[in-house]
């Protein structure tokens, strides 16, 4: 149970300092610091669970979303005592394991939390994660778009969980048994996302630079390496309307919703009417589609 003293709140037996509590973060939707605060709470049991044990890197807002913000990598001095973080590549990351850590993070305006493809001291990567990333600032086809890859996985036998990146993309999680490499993820993933350009070829593109891709979705399978973030599910955005990277069934992916249809402001409800819809989907082989992509000729 959290309680507020003096400008902090101590929760979990540890006081995190909180300063400047009335600051407007999202000034569109009303949400302040405080209010913030409360809501990262809301979301710690689905936001840690993504994060833990992993890299973490944070973007911050110190003068809310349409001030000046900077990516933070080194964990920032000084850390309070709760705080644990691990070196990867000569980088000082924070390791996001709590709520106190959460929290702390969030009076600092840290609004967005991007994890590791993989855990700490590990090179083995966590889950596999497709990126469709629209060219365009808006893009109504990106719900499509996605509905064409989760058919195409289906038909490999996988299941698998889109999810808003909360900004203009869309990201979908296939939960894989643990053994596999980011060569053989990125292996698959070139097999799905050419498969999908040469039969979609007016939505997909497998153009890397930005200025080549026209009006296109970009499907990113180079995205898996080492040290590579992506945005956590349920993580925040710093978008105008406070949304949050949220999985979706795929019938409502179906109804071409908007990401910011889902944000701080509702996300509660929608997890305690629905709950964490990854949880429900077990770790899969992708073994027999290896074995396919490495024989002669395949590819």
């Amino acid at each position: 149970m959290a309680r507020t003293i003096k400008g902090s709140i101590t929760i979990e037996g540890v006081e995190v300092p909180v300063s400047n509590p009335d600051k407007l973060l999202w000034p569109e939707a009303g949400i302040t610091k405080l209010i913030y605060l409360q809501k990262l709470a809301e979301l710690s049991p689905y936001l840690l669970r993504y994060c833990q044990n992993r890299l973490l890197t944070t973007i911050r807002y110190p003068g809310g979303i349409h001030g000046k913000f900077f990516y933070q990598k080194n964990a920032p001095d000084p850390l309070p005592p709760f705080v644990q973080t691990a070196e990867h590549e000569e980088i000082r990351y924070v390791v996001m394991n709590s709520l106190p850590v959460l929290l702390w993070l969030g009076n600092l305006a840290a609004i967005e939390f991007h994890p590791s493809l993989h855990y700490v001291g590990e090179q083995l990567p966590c889950e596999w994660m497709i990126d469709l990333d629209p060219t365009l600032e808006e893009e109504p086809r990106i719900m499509e778009a996605a509905f064409y890859v989760g058919e195409i996985l289906t038909s490999l036998g996988l299941s698998s969980v889109p999810k808003t990146s909360g900004a203009t993309g869309l990201q979908i999680i296939v939960p894989i048994e643990y053994g596999v490499t980011f060569d053989e993820l990125r292996l698959i993933g070139h097999f799905v996302a050419r498969y999908v350009t040469e039969k979609h070829p007016r939505l997909f593109t497998i153009e890397r630079l930005k200025k080549d891709r026209g009006d296109k979705i970009y499907f990113d399978y180079l995205q898996h390496y080492g040290g590579k973030t992506l945005a956590a599910p349920y993580t925040p955005r710093a978008r105008q309307a406070a949304s949050v990277s949220t999985p979706l069934a795929w019938e409502e992916v179906a109804r071409t919703p908007s990401p910011a249809d889902f944000n701080l402001l509702n996300i509660g409800q929608r997890l305690r009417e629905r709950g964490d819809l990854l949880e429900h989907v077990p770790p899969q082989s992708v073994e027999l589609i290896l074995q396919h992509l490495r024989k002669p000729g395949i590819r």
